[in-house]
């Protein structure tokens, strides 16, 4: 683990979607000011009713209220925000707000992107450390799963689909995101197998969240979210093998067209 004290913010701005945090805020925050990445934190209130956005401006991080509800749609608010206010960016971070994920990773996920060996970083949550009782046993089925038929379908075997990431912004800005819901972490890992992206997984460690998930703390959240995340990858794969046609009639017309004869 790379020494918090010793990391550079410079280029880094971190993202954190966020609902009903008020309580687990405050400590995300105050673990991010100690990498010296409060001024570059953006906080997206997604329709909070309780203090979110309140305590995220008290503790210094900057706030952007997305009044519409998914966890995509306040990622690629908070992805407008940096590009319009945070110039310089050269790497996104995302995390989420429950204080499940450890800040102090965020050097780890950051260096092979700097040095130029990796243009995505996934902090996967199962090669790592979990608290008891941090990744449900319906959590860790759904992941399997899902990681399973991203493998069979587009060749590429990963073990987790966290949030925990970093991305460098040129990146990010070939895999053209689009999600608004829980299909956003899918939908970049698997753009990336399809853009060919340099993708590198660390083990993370993953802390027991602080308050009620609105999701996995739930089998109706899990089972909506788990069918999202299939109806994404299923999308993705029909889309890709939609193109993978187009390009091939294409090409057999101009092979079938022939070479022109001189004054034809």
């Amino acid at each position: 683990m790379t020494n918090g004290q010793s990391f550079d913010p410079e280029g880094v701005a971190v993202i954190i979607p966020a609902l009903d945090e008020e309580e687990a805020l405050p400590l995300v925050l105050a673990d991010l000011g100690r990498l010296a990445l409060l001024e570059t934190t953006v906080v997206v209130d997604n329709g909070s009713r309780d203090g979110t956005a309140r305590v995220a401006a008290r503790e210094g991080a900057r706030v952007v209220s997305e009044a519409r509800r998914g966890y995509g749609s306040a990622c690629l608010s908070g992805i407008r925000f940096v590009l319009d206010r945070i110039p310089g960016t050269r790497i996104v971070v995302f995390l989420d707000a429950d204080h499940s994920d450890d800040t102090a990773l965020i050097p780890d996920l950051v260096a092979p992107i700097r040095s130029d060996s990796s243009d995505l970083v996934l902090g996967a949550r199962l090669r790592g450390l979990a608290e008891p009782g941090a990744i449900l046993f319906h959590q860790r089925l759904g992941n399997a799963i899902a990681c399973g038929t991203i493998s069979a379908l587009f060749g590429r075997r990963y073990s987790d689909l966290g949030p925990f990431r970093a991305v460098s912004m040129a990146a990010l800005g070939r895999l053209g995101m689009t999600d608004t819901g829980f299909g956003w972490t899918v939908e970049m890992q698997v753009k990336a197998i399809q853009v060919g992206l340099r993708v590198r997984e660390i083990p993370v460690p993953y802390r027991t969240r602080v308050g009620r998930s609105k999701i996995s703390g739930t089998f109706a959240g899990s089972a909506k979210a788990a069918f999202k995340i299939g109806w994404t990858v299923a999308l993705l794969r029909v889309r890709s093998l939609s193109l993978s046609r187009e390009s091939s009639s294409a090409t057999g017309s101009r092979r079938s067209a022939g070479p022109r004869e001189p004054g034809s």
